[in-house]
């Protein structure tokens, strides 16, 4: 099991691509995007992702990368706070955690460590897979056809590998009832500055406005509202129409943001799904990440499910590999399924959301709207806020999340900590 196609260059691709490569695998990345994927929001560095990227000598680089962050606000349409959380609640564990980073910035981080095993090549995905008699026949967009021992889709929630392999995504699919736009708005001398703040404004029926620090000179949008289907993503034109009929009546900045999408070079429209299959694996072919288990953004645990995930499914194939005799090698099957029986209890914890969890994200009312801000103030005061520091410290989960609800009424399920996926993005109560 020397040769390796891995489809799709994010998180979890590239970190099993790595780890594979210092293991002495002959990795090659097909990522569909013309080069590496920019834009997505924060992922922060607890549990799980902290402990992955310390074991690829990584972590140093990332903590070098951290956006400054004063914490979250939520605020009404004026602008005016309802609540607020600094980054300093919970010992840091809170909603905005200490130690976060740019997605792009980590992603960048991951496919610079790759080493002369890996080759990436950017702009191609594959058409076909068919089994031969030892291995995967790919056949590329682009590039002619190749054969590997085996084949890892971690091509995202839309996962073209997952289709070809093991059916429709309409099979898999589970909508969460919500759909999210995000981007980065580039900062003029008017742009009103976020002073370190990560801002929320919610308005009734369902809609989410945000805005939180980026890069320097740059601010990261996003736009939540109540669907489960949308326009086709070749039309924009439809898309964007979209946005300005749901949000044409909202305030704070948001006709500011509906202008600014149109010419953002990272715009992306999505919906919050979850993936739900019941095997991960055909015979040569292994999916990871949003590919297998979708948990959909309002989980909060993409990034550190999608390092992890590729960290077991390394060590799995590692082992097996070393495990064989000569004349009789280890099939990747049987890694495949130590792989699965290691992530299940993870994938399964991190999309149990909480009852509830999409209306906090996105309340109907006004009335609910006041509600969450209340409970948001009430967090941090008094014997409220010393039980849920403990299970932030003990559990490294965002206090305001479903899971850390969760997990004061059941022992721990060790799904990882709060971080985001591809999309990257977190629209917390």
């Amino acid at each position: 099991m020397a040769r390796v196609l891995v489809v799709g260059g994010g998180i979890a691709g590239d970190t099993l691509a790595l780890l594979l490569g210092r293991a002495g695998w002959q990795v090659t990345v097909a990522e569909i995007a013309p080069d590496l994927r920019t834009g997505g929001q924060t992922v922060d560095l607890r549990g799980d992702s902290r402990e992955v990227l310390a074991r690829l000598g990584l972590l140093d680089e990332v903590l070098g990368r951290l956006v400054p962050q004063r914490g979250a606000a939520w605020i009404d349409r004026a602008g005016r706070p309802l609540a607020t959380m600094p980054v300093e609640a919970f010992d840091g564990n809170g909603y905005v955690s200490k130690e976060e980073l740019l997605r792009e910035d980590l992603s960048r981080v991951l496919h610079e460590a790759a080493g002369p095993t890996v080759t990436h090549r950017f702009g191609e995905t594959v058409d076909e897979l068919t089994d031969t008699a030892h291995g995967v026949l790919a056949r590329f967009r682009n590039a002619p056809a190749e054969e590997f021992d085996l084949v890892v889709g971690a091509d995202g929630a839309h996962s073209r590998v997952r289709r070809l392999r093991f059916g429709p995504e309409t099979s898999f699919r589970r909508p969460l009832g919500l759909a999210h736009a995000w981007f980065t708005l580039t900062e003029t001398p008017s742009t009103p500055p976020l002073d370190g703040w990560f801002l929320t404004h919610n308005a009734p029926g369902r809609r989410s406005v945000e805005a939180r620090p980026g890069h320097p000179g740059s601010q990261e949008v996003g736009l939540t509202f109540a669907a489960t289907e949308l326009p086709a993503r070749r039309d924009r034109a439809a898309r964007f129409a979209l946005l300005d009929e749901v949000f044409a009546d909202v305030g704070w900045r948001t006709a500011e943001f509906l202008a600014a999408a149109r010419t953002a070079p990272d715009f992306a429209l999505d919906t919050y799904d979850q993936i739900h299959l019941p095997r991960w694996h055909d015979g040569r072919v292994v999916l990871l990440g949003d590919s297998a288990w979708c948990a959909s953004p309002l989980s909060g645990l993409g990034t550190a499910l999608a390092l992890r995930g590729a960290a077991e499914l390394a060590d799995a194939l590692t082992s097996a590999a070393t495990a064989g005799h000569p004349d009789h090698p280890a099939h990747p099957s049987d890694a495949f399924a130590a792989f699965e029986a290691a992530l299940r209890p993870r994938t399964r914890a991190a999309q149990r959301l909480f009852p509830g969890r999409v209306r906090q994200a996105a309340p109907v009312t006004e009335r609910g709207i006041r509600v969450n801000a209340l409970l948001i103030r009430g967090l941090q005061s008094g014997p409220l806020r010393r039980t849920v520091g403990r299970l932030a410290a003990r559990h490294g989960t965002d206090p305001a999340s479903d899971h850390a609800q969760r997990q004061a009424s059941r022992p721990s399920s060790g799904a990882g900590t709060r971080s985001a996926s591809q999309a990257s993005t977190r629209t917390r109560p």
